[in-house]
């Protein structure tokens, strides 16, 4: 029976031959992620247990991003946790204020993830580098306490759905609304512990910032990981960001799926994901008129340096609706400072606009961004939950960095054709 790319990979680190799917592995884990809310719980489990330190201190990764610049007493009390853990464990890869960025934009960009590795974090959408043609998945912070430890995770050999990607998708169309529209499609458990594989001619037309976002959010359909195959594009990208070893990894021809589905690119419209379920989507032509208080550009899934630059073109030379508030959030430093280089920053704020440092502050309604009762905010962010940004009786609308711009234009959710872009 042939293997699927992650099924290749998990069975490469258990040193395994072969894996088959609800296979229980123990693998050997190539980077260990956590960050300012997560960790602080790995940390004080990993004191209870009998071991003299970290596995490898160069193979853990703390990101303190969620409520950082510390937002309070309590923020300011995790983010000490975690600095001084790196510092007593000589942790290479800690990354304090002035350095850190948003952390699923910052690994890929500081090396540390490469295709073919292991890689797990204390973060839901650690599935993120999957667009490198990586494993990685999210875990428990008693899993990350054990992964600092000893360098190992157990795993249940996830099955695979097959995503068929052709044609090439129309300008407005980005990586976000390709799984936008997945999710709509299959619903937020229709890839239940599965692997998310996408395959086919039409992954050459999607650039690696729209693969960071669909990997990022193959778990808002349940998923265990999402994966692209290592093409010209990320062997560039690695090139460009990392001199860690790699290893390419391909379906076998006979790789046994659970189902199997195609997507022509070029038949996909801008796609808004409804409150309460990023199921809940509907095309630009189905919205219809929805007023709205508050833009968000930014987060793990939508703050690269693409992202800016689409929410840029659909803002130069433009005003944000009377009363609007949008905040734009670039994730990381080094996208600050391109996105700055490029005068993308001065078109942000000419338009009304304002940009904070990298933070995950307003997507999961920490800081920076939080909605009162009532209020309505489009946010390129991954999830639209009850109260995801702040008060229960606020919703929130997931959209792509084009959408979000222009809805902060027209004060209402809107396409770019409606400025006549």
């Amino acid at each position: 029976m042939g293997m699927t790319m992650t099924q290749k990979i998990l069975a490469a680190h258990a040193g395994l031959d072969q894996v088959h799917a609800g296979q229980l592995i123990e693998a050997d884990l190539d980077l260990v992620l956590g960050n300012d809310v997560t960790a602080p719980v790995a940390i004080r489990e990993m004191e209870k247990m009998n071991t003299k330190g970290v596995f490898h201190k160069d193979k853990i990764a703390l990101v303190p991003d969620h409520f950082t610049p510390n937002k309070d007493i309590k923020s300011a009390e995790h983010c000490k946790c975690v600095r001084e853990f790196a510092k007593d464990h000589d942790i290479t890869n800690y990354f304090e204020i002035g350095e850190m960025g948003i952390e699923h934009a910052l690994l890929p960009e500081k090396g540390l993830v490469v295709a073919g590795d292991v890689v797990i974090g204390a973060d839901s959408h650690t599935c993120t580098y999957g667009a490198l043609g990586a494993f990685s998945t999210g875990v428990g912070s008693t899993d990350m306490a054990a992964g600092m430890a000893i360098g190992k995770a157990w795993f249940k050999v996830p099955s695979a759905i097959k995503f068929i990607l052709t044609g090439k998708p129309a300008e407005w169309v980005s990586g976000k609304d390709v799984i936008l529209h997945i999710i709509g499609m299959i619903g937020v458990d229709g890839a239940l512990y599965k692997s998310m594989e996408f395959v086919g001619d039409g992954i050459k037309n999607l650039s690696m910032d729209d693969r960071f976002s669909m990997a990022n959010m193959a778990i808002e359909a349940g998923a265990k990981n999402g994966i692209f195959p290592v093409d010209e594009q990320v062997i560039e990208y690695m090139k460009e960001h990392s001199t860690k070893e790699c290893t390419a990894y391909e379906a076998d021809e006979n790789a046994v799926y659970d189902e199997t589905y195609t997507i022509d690119l070029s038949q996909l419209r801008p796609t808004i994901a409804f409150p309460h379920l990023p199921e809940n989507t509907r095309s630009i032509d189905e919205v219809g008129e929805i007023e709205i208080d508050q833009v968000v550009i930014g987060s793990c899934t939508n703050g690269r340096i693409d992202d800016l630059r689409i929410a840029a073109k659909v803002l130069k030379g433009r005003k944000v609706a009377k009363g609007m508030r949008v905040i734009i959030f670039p994730a990381t430093q080094a996208i600050y400072l391109q996105a700055m280089e490029e005068g993308l920053l001065a078109t942000f704020i000419k338009a009304g606009a304002v940009v904070s440092t990298p933070t995950c502050g307003p997507c999961l309604g920490g800081h920076m961004g939080i909605l009162a009762a009532g209020e309505r905010a489009v946010a390129t962010t991954n999830r639209n939950f009850v109260g995801r940004m702040g008060h229960v009786d606020s919703e929130v609308y997931l959209a792509s960095p084009a959408v979000a711009a222009a809805s902060a234009v027209t004060g209402k959710i809107s396409g770019p054709e409606e400025l006549g872009l």
